[in-house]
């Protein structure tokens, strides 16, 4: 910026010379080569000038964006209850790139902006003339106030733009991850109008920003010319009753042209600033975000879990305003037992699990593991001794291989084909023409719905846990599959405790106890054959469920 004054300077003097002929041609010949060299090193200062700022910016971003992630890590399952996965997403790149420009683009070409504007006012004051350049530049000062009116409501506009894009994410991960059941159920027509009704939310509010910037840029472009035309006029004027120079007039209206660039670049900056700040609102949001499962400051100092297990009064809400999910569960897990949950959907089964490993917190009542109250046993030791196997069977978009040892990282080979035989998925594996190697589809949509539950087992079973929780984990398979499942889990889980929830009524058999539940609350506790004599809400349950079972055999015979 300090030698790019100098060119305007160097030209001034030529004219000068050349008018009043006091110049001479080896003069000029040095002073062009010296402004070729000055333009030389402006292009090589700004090259540094630019790697620099702009390096600083990725580095700025990557900091913020791996900050983002370890604060998401930290948010229990409820706020990804209330925030859908496309609007994280978009936080995670269009905000961050948005942030990206302000660190990089704003900085440099504000702090160039200013450092010029404050540079060629002092030269245009001291080399040519005070009163010429405070007339001058008075409708230049007049951009920077309408800039500012403008500039909130550039701040409105872009938080409504970068939540609308959140919003289209949102449609369009959802009908991604959906599609199978759109087809299914022949629903395309109705996705693709409820797509266009995003898609077209998100257009208004990008129109809306585009109409703020035809205003701003023919107002900006009006205040600039306007200083330009006063320029012209005054300055010829004051060349003319001999107030300066030609020479002079000509350096004066360089200089007016290089503060072109600082007026016009205001337009991009209050732009580009208006979207980072709407931006960092949203980013802020997460930084903001509640972290409400948090080790308790009463932390016991304990590595390993038994695998004794109490509920004690436990009642739970997911929301202040819903009502209870489970109601005084009072019971006890022994360590070593196979101990089932069984009930109607949406009786509370996976939300007692949950609470088990502090993926929500209890409303009131305590758990225990061993005598310990589960908020005072370090959530990473907590967790680390659970393993568990999830209802959505959720697998990555990697090898089968590594979908396994995800639940010990250090995994031999032998300990991977180890737990896929307890998981009777070994022998299907073993026929996939790239075995372990095997590339699984986004969230394993190569493998079927049973493929999919035994490979999520033997991910918990490699891990060894005191506890094993099974989430409905033996829907997809079939009773001799199961059973096989089953059996191998009694025999090597002898002394660990294994929790499983379960629709049908076989899974269950093979249980030490079994809890039934029945809208959240105890409905009946005991063995199989003790709740058998009951003849209660289980009973109803395998009577039912054998009667299917019949129905099903007598059509398959008639067929």
């Amino acid at each position: 910026d300090y030698l790019d004054l100098y060119i305007p300077l160097f030209i001034g003097e030529i004219t000068d010379g050349l008018t009043s002929h006091t110049i001479e041609m080896q003069t000029i010949d040095k002073t062009i080569l010296l402004m070729l060299v000055l333009s030389i090193a402006i292009a090589v200062f700004r090259f540094f000038w630019h790697y620099f700022i702009f390096g600083t910016s990725q580095k700025i971003i990557n900091s913020l964006r791996k900050d983002i992630f370890e604060k998401l890590e930290t948010l229990s399952q409820a706020y990804f209850n209330k925030n859908k996965t496309g609007d994280i997403m978009t936080r995670f790149t269009n905000d961050l790139d948005a942030i990206e420009g302000a660190t990089g683009f704003v900085v440099m070409m504000s702090f160039d902006a200013v450092v010029l504007t404050i540079m060629v006012v002092y030269k245009m004051i001291t080399h040519v003339s005070l009163t010429l350049t405070i007339l001058t530049l008075i409708p230049m000062a007049l951009v920077a106030v309408f800039s500012i009116i403008l500039g909130k409501k550039f701040d409105e506009k872009y938080f409504a733009k970068q939540k609308a894009f959140g919003h289209l994410n949102d449609a369009v991960q959802e009908s991604v991850t959906a599609v199978r059941v759109i087809k299914a159920f022949v629903q395309e027509e109705k996705q693709l109008e409820h797509f266009k009704k995003v898609n077209d939310y998100n257009r208004k509010a990008n129109a809306d920003i585009s109409v703020l910037r035809a205003i701003f840029w023919p107002v900006l472009e009006t205040f600039i010319g306007l200083s330009y035309v006063v320029a012209i006029i005054l300055g010829g004027y004051y060349c003319l009753i001999g107030e300066i120079t030609l020479g002079k007039f000509i350096t004066f209206s360089s200089y007016i042209g290089t503060l072109f660039w600082p007026m016009i670049i205001v337009g991009d900056i209050v732009s580009v600033i208006s979207e980072a700040s709407a931006s960092l609102k949203r980013i802020n949001e997460i930084f903001d975000a509640k972290v409400d499962i948090v080790n308790s400051e009463n932390m016991i100092d304990i590595q390993e879990l038994k695998g004794e297990i109490v509920f004690d009064k436990v009642d739970f809400r997911y929301e202040e305003n819903l009502p209870l999910a489970l109601e005084d569960i009072n019971v006890k897990i022994r360590k070593g037992e196979m101990f089932a949950i069984l009930g109607r959907t949406g009786c509370g089964k996976t939300t007692m699990v949950n609470l088990i490993a502090r993926v929500y917190d209890v409303t009131s009542g305590n758990i225990y593991i061993d005598g310990n109250n589960i908020k005072d046993i370090p959530l990473n030791v907590l967790r680390s001794n659970i393993g568990y196997v999830p209802q959505d069977n959720f697998l990555f978009s990697e090898t089968l291989k590594e979908n396994i040892s995800f639940g010990k990282l250090d995994a031999t080979d032998q300990e991977i084909y180890e737990a896929c035989k307890i998981a009777d998925i070994h022998d299907n594996i073993m026929s996939f023409p790239n075995k372990y190697e095997t590339m699984l589809g986004e969230r394993g949509v190569t493998l079927s719905g049973g493929q999919k539950q035994r490979t999520s087992i033997a991910r918990a079973i490699i891990k060894d846990s005191p506890i094993l929780i099974m989430d409905d984990s033996l829907s997809a398979v079939d009773t001799d599959t199961e059973d096989t499942i089953i059996n191998n889990l009694k025999r090597i889980r002898k002394d660990k405790t294994t929790i499983m929830i379960a629709h049908r009524v076989s899974t269950v058999q093979s249980a030490d106890h079994i809890l039934v539940l029945e809208d959240g609350k105890i409905a009946e506790y005991g063995t199989y054959q003790q709740l058998l004599d009951k003849n209660g809400l289980f009973t109803q349950m395998v009577e039912k469920q054998q009667l299917e079972k019949q129905l099903i055999t007598v059509e398959q015979g008639g067929n």
